[in-house]
């Protein structure tokens, strides 16, 4: 079965640093492109960031670009979220997603996926 299991999530102050960790198994990992999703409590979920089968193409919302950095290591089957300069707007339940269907970033980033991690808590307040 696929699985995807998120971990990373903390407590940090604004200006800091998380690195979010998608651990992903039971399918050809290599071939599809993973997003990575945040929702906070009365808001409805954001795409957050999306990066291909490869790792050659990546996308960024913008209220995240130039803060996070998204990677793969496909020999470990995991997906990583390098967020910088957290803001308290950044606080929300972060969650990994990918489907078993060949798709590009801009449609994963829809949100339309039927795999989904458990999510990670990320807060930013001091």
């Amino acid at each position: 079965q696929v699985q995807l299991v998120e971990s990373g999530g903390d407590l940090v102050q604004p200006g800091g640093s998380l690195r979010l960790s998608c651990a992903a198994s039971g399918f050809t990992f290599n071939r599809y492109g993973v997003g990575w999703f945040r929702q906070a409590p009365g808001k409805e979920r954001e795409g957050v960031s999306c990066v291909s089968s490869t790792g050659r193409n990546t996308y960024y919302a913008d209220s995240v670009k130039g803060r996070f950095t998204i990677s793969r290591d496909n020999d470990k089957n995991t997906v990583y979220l390098q967020m910088n300069s957290l803001k308290p707007e950044d606080t929300a339940v972060y969650y990994c997603a990918t489907d078993r269907t060949v798709m590009s970033c801009t449609t994963i980033l829809d949100g339309r996926l039927t795999y989904w991690g458990q999510g990670t808590q990320v807060t930013v307040s001091s």
